[in-house]
């Protein structure tokens, strides 16, 4: 079976980072805490310069409220939305504020994969929307649970990539002005790997 290439095009995408919570994303183990705070940083700043709205989720904590640092430079769509279960779509703050874009394409990244991440990504695919997993922003208990998740998200019509070829697909030239700026924040993530 021939695979289908779907191209992003930035004035149909939006953002949601769900549960990237200093309290969270250390249960993370599929990836480094330091490695999923680099990809949300870069997928934060590409955000910002192509312009594309940002939803933040995240679930209640003892805590209290607590994004990732890295996430400090987004304007959430909404302010920063909490929620009481898995699912970000089953919270009306966060699924007004993702309908408000009126953006189709929704790249979604978060802790953990095999919940809010896999439970959201098929409820936007049941909504209608695309749906783009930015991997190396997401962390999952196991790397078999994870890739179970994955496994379902595409058999569900999902896509599953990483934040320097979304990044990219959005921005086919490097040498304009916004390229430049964004390739020079892809460097940032190479840097830290």
């Amino acid at each position: 079976m021939k695979e289908v290439v779907v191209v992003l095009q930035a004035s149909e995408v939006q953002l949601l980072f769900a549960d990237l919570q200093e309290s969270i994303v250390p249960f993370g183990r599929t990836r480094s805490g330091s490695g999923i705070r680099a990809s949300a940083r870069v997928l934060a700043e590409v955000a910002e310069l192509l312009e594309l709205p940002a939803t933040v989720s995240i679930a209640p904590r003892p805590e209290g409220p607590d994004p990732i640092a890295e996430l400090s430079g987004v304007r959430p769509v909404g302010g920063v939305q909490v929620r009481s279960g898995a699912s970000c779509l089953d919270h009306a703050g966060t699924r007004d504020a993702l309908a408000s874009t009126g953006r189709p394409v929704v790249v979604i990244c978060g802790v953990l994969t095999e919940l809010v991440v896999q439970l959201t990504a098929l409820d936007l695919i049941d909504a209608g929307l695309r749906v783009h997993v930015a991997l190396d922003a997401c962390g999952g208990l196991s790397s078999s649970t994870e890739d179970a998740a994955l496994r379902r998200i595409e058999s569900a019509g999902g896509y599953v990539g990483c934040v320097p070829n979304l990044a990219a697909d959005m921005v086919r030239d490097f040498t304009t002005a916004t390229g430049g700026r964004v390739i020079g924040a892809l460097h940032g993530l190479f840097n830290a790997a």
